[in-house]
């Protein structure tokens, strides 16, 4: 089993980035055999999306498609490429993901997936290029809205399972939504964050 850990927060080291390791250890503890990787997206250079669509026209037979921008993603694909398991954490910034976990959906989304799924009336909506499954959890941290209020402001988590199933065949697992973090303090969710690791498992 082969785990990449994606911590979309701008901010190394707090709490996206502690709930994410407190995961990995709740899947350490479940499956000794796993390899896991872990990456800040904050330590890469990904450049914008240049929407010139060449990856979605492509009809290549391999698992992902080239894009035509050479940047840090290169590397991140083939890690991505080698994995069945994935844990994706960013805090929420204006209501959703941060700029840098959306910049990073926006550079797989055509280049894992080709538009060939039709839903209801639409054509061309993306599905995986490879047949490989996996798994994902999804982690999404507020300072300040508690996960009661958590509809008014959580839009990052319905875009990661959308993304990640559409692109890389990944059905989500679990979640979790560690909100008021400001008042809660980070520790309030490391036995959820534990168990969420050996959901993934």
């Amino acid at each position: 089993m082969h785990l990449l850990a994606i911590v979309g927060s701008p901010r190394k080291g707090k709490s996206t980035d502690t709930l994410v390791d407190k995961t990995i250890e709740g899947v350490k503890a479940e499956s000794r055999t796993c390899s896991v990787t872990k990456i800040n997206l904050i330590d890469y250079d990904i450049q914008h999306c240049q929407n010139c669509l060449t990856c979605r026209n492509s009809n290549t037979s391999n698992p992902y498609a080239r894009c035509v921008i050479r940047d840090d993603m290169d590397d991140i694909n083939e890690m991505i490429l080698q994995s069945d398991r994935l844990i994706l954490g960013t805090p929420v910034h204006m209501g959703s993901a941060t700029g840098l976990m959306i910049s990073f959906l926006e550079r797989i989304c055509w280049t894992f997936a080709k538009p060939e799924r039709k839903i209801l009336t639409i054509r061309g909506c993306p599905v995986s290029r490879s047949s490989k499954k996996r798994k994902s959890v999804i982690i999404v941290t507020s300072g300040i809205v508690p996960p009661l209020y958590r509809i008014f402001c959580d839009e990052a988590t319905s875009l990661i399972r959308r993304t990640v199933f559409d692109s890389l065949n990944a059905k989500t697992v679990g979640d979790l939504y560690a909100g008021d973090i400001e008042h809660r303090g980070i520790a309030h969710y490391y036995d959820k964050a534990f168990s969420l690791g050996k959901k993934l498992v």
